[in-house]
């Protein structure tokens, strides 16, 4: 069951009206990292969960302050676009400099949403459940999870830096903020399943079905071979159970690719036939 409290988790009100800075934030809400994903992506995880009650109840309880940002970033985006009719702006744009202005504006915005904000990124693309990882493994979840946070963190900082509006930047601190927790909770919880299952998902797979010799090796697959000064390239593997090692000049155990010719109802277009002089 949910439960709507007429009240924002913190304000969203911007000290102007910015009707391209409401596009820009659109990103931070409909986008591949944004609010309704990382809302989405815990519940789907939190409804689906069979394991342990108190990492269910982690998701869900960020799943749920995650609709909570949303209401917060649609908000905001809906009070940056208020004074913002139509045809002030066609009547603005007559000026050259403020048309140029106000020609980044989201279409969307006048037309579709009626100057509220939409689920869609800043470019005008629709969101897309399939932005969501919702597999079931916990502990592929929830490393899922600490990149989401991660790029979403990343993008709230990239739009801190491109405004001096004092209330947009009150809000994003405050998602700042929450991205900090909700990274350090994930990756808590990543290193306490690690330590109970291992670090190679899933956990439950027999050693006979992996060939294992195969399983520590670095290859050199580019050019220069950097790579190899990282510990990922010698040394005891984190899950303890091999240790690594560095191919400079890797094998082709596969042999070259031959197919058989196509049957001829395919219609496939023949060899080219290279005729001799």
């Amino acid at each position: 069951m949910f439960f709507h409290r007429k009240e924002l988790q913190f304000h969203a009100k911007p000290d102007r009206p910015d009707p391209l800075y409401a596009k820009k934030l659109q990103e931070i809400l409909g986008g591949q990292f944004g609010e309704i994903s990382v809302a989405m992506q815990y519940l789907f995880q939190g409804w689906n969960s069979r394991g342990d009650a108190k990492y269910k109840d982690l998701i869900m309880d960020t799943g749920t302050e995650e609709i909570g940002h949303c209401e917060m970033i649609a908000t905001m985006i809906a009070r940056l676009l208020d004074d913002a009719p139509v045809h002030e702006q066609e009547a603005a744009a007559k000026d050259p400099m403020i048309g140029a202005i106000m020609g980044g504006m989201n279409p969307h915005h006048a037309i579709v949403s009626g100057l509220g904000a939409v689920p869609e990124n800043s470019a005008g693309v629709p969101w897309n459940a399939g932005y969501i990882v919702a597999s079931g493994n916990i502990l592929a979840d929830f490393r899922a999870n600490l990149n989401a946070e991660s790029q979403g963190r990343l993008q709230v900082a990239r739009l801190y830096e491109m405004t001096e509006d004092r209330g947009i930047k009150e809000m994003l601190s405050f998602l700042l903020a929450r991205d900090t927790m909700h990274q350090n909770q994930w990756y808590a919880a990543i290193k306490e399943l690690e330590e109970q299952q291992g670090v190679t998902v899933p956990a439950s797979v027999p050693a006979e079905w992996e060939a294992t010799d195969f399983s520590y090796t670095l290859y050199n697959f580019s050019e220069g071979e950097e790579a190899k000064a990282g510990s990922w390239a010698s040394g005891i593997s984190p899950d303890g159970r091999g240790t690594f090692s560095y191919d400079s000049e890797p094998a082709a155990y596969g042999g070259k690719q031959e197919l058989n010719p196509p049957p001829p109802y395919m219609h496939s277009t023949p060899p080219l036939q290279v005729k001799k002089l």
